[in-house]
């Protein structure tokens, strides 16, 4: 199928719809995660940077900030109280354009200090117990890009460039798991539920496996323990917990029959706390003792992990957003992999591919795939939305860029 510009390969998948199937697995790292903590920094980073360059630019320069390290510290909780020992290590790493020397401008960046400020602010802004200046140490390791790669990405083309070759993987609908597992661990970190529930952590991760009609969510919750007085407590803190998960996936998802594990490797001995083992955090992270984490390791473009889905590993956090199609495709994979779903009753589930190649212009990728799994009988006019739906997005790819800035999209 061939526009004037670009080849769109259009497939069906002889395959039975995700939600269809015996069993189906989906992860959620939360707000929380070591692994969410580094991509939010590296993110962070990589927005500050870029509106800098544009305010005293006009144009977002070369930048990479999606190499990151968190290096968890050591503490003491306990029933009560507790401390941190040790602090947690944070370091961004990467390249960046450092320096503008030309006719105009002689002017030193200061990276470094956006890096920093970029790391307090969201620690800042998305903790209650961690102090991004007494228990976080904060560092960068950035060095400016090669000379190929700072061309490609500062090229003057209308159009940019791209910085790698890399591809994009996007899909439509998610499945009502999915949807749970994405709801539960937003729900558990919302303001209403922490002042519902004091006691529960950042620290979320949802694991969720359906069997049939059977759905099992294990969820991580890291106990703040200066807000827990004795293991009463904590088994009671649990219990709310597991309820309010419970209640959220009875009303969401009643076809299926919900069961809650929270904190599933505390070993408890009623009335013996010296026995008992259970997961408490002084700061409401595992980032405090036992857990680092890696930028790319966590949730994917679609903010969740999913093993039964086509996915790419690119790590989207730090990235620059005006070239870096391991990114700009994820992102616009995804928006088109909606659009098409949502322009026709034609299709179950709908694939959207990207492949790039470095230096070819974003909006004309090397290859776009489209897979779907069909509902009914495919059309001639469902084919024609598809091809239509594809090259408005890629036509206006460079909007992903202002939508990324403005945290419109989800990247992880």
């Amino acid at each position: 199928m061939t526009t004037q510009t670009r080849t769109v390969v259009f497939e069906e998948v002889r395959s039975l719809p995700v939600h269809k199937r015996d069993a189906e697995i989906v992860e959620r790292k939360g707000v929380g995660h070591p692994d969410f903590i580094i991509d939010s920094i590296c993110e962070a980073s990589s927005v500050k940077l870029s509106k800098y360059y544009m305010e005293r630019f006009n144009r977002i320069l070369h930048h990479n900030l999606d190499k990151g390290l968190l290096v968890g510290g050591r503490a003491a909780p306990r029933f009560g109280g507790g401390e941190l020992l040790e602090p947690i290590l944070i370091v961004v790493a990467g390249r960046a354009t450092t320096r503008i020397n030309n006719a105009d401008s002689n002017e030193e960046i200061p990276v470094g200090e956006m890096i920093l400020e970029a790391g307090r602010n969201f620690i800042r802004e998305n903790f209650r117990f961690l102090d991004p200046d007494r228990h976080v140490i904060f560092d960068y390791k950035v060095k400016p890009g090669s000379v190929d790669l700072v061309a490609v990405v500062e090229s003057p083309d209308v159009v940019p460039l791209a910085n790698d070759t890399s591809f994009g993987v996007g899909f439509a609908p998610f499945t009502p798991l999915e949807k749970l597992v994405l709801m539960v661990e937003r729900t558990i970190n919302s303001k209403e539920f922490k002042s519902r529930i004091k006691e529960s952590g950042e620290d979320c991760k949802v694991m969720g496996l359906r069997l049939g009609s059977k759905v099992n969510l294990t969820v991580a919750d890291g106990i703040v323990s200066h807000l827990t007085y004795d293991l009463d407590h904590y088994v009671n803190v649990k219990e709310e917990i597991a309820d309010a998960i419970a209640d959220l996936a009875a009303k969401f998802v009643s076809e299926y029959e919900v069961t809650v594990n929270v904190n599933a490797a505390d070993r408890i001995f009623p009335g013996q706390p010296e026995r008992s083992t259970v997961y408490l955090t002084v700061t409401g992270t595992s980032a405090e003792q036992g857990d680092d984490g890696n930028a790319g390791r966590g949730n994917r473009a679609s903010g969740l992990i999913t093993p039964f889905r086509y996915m790419s590993m690119e790590a989207t956090a730090g990235k620059n957003p005006v070239s870096h199609v391991g990114k700009i495709y994820n992102v616009l994979a995804f928006k088109t992999a909606a659009r098409i779903y949502e322009s026709t009753d034609a299709f179950e589930e709908v694939y959207v591919k990207l492949l790039s190649q470095i230096g070819r212009r974003i909006d004309q990728p090397l290859s776009v795939t489209v897979n779907y799994i069909p509902a009914r009988a495919v059309r001639s006019g469902d084919v024609y939305e598809v091809n239509s739906i594809v090259n408005e997005e890629l036509d206006n790819i460079t909007k992903v860029t202002a939508d990324i800035l403005d945290g419109k999209v989800t990247l992880f």
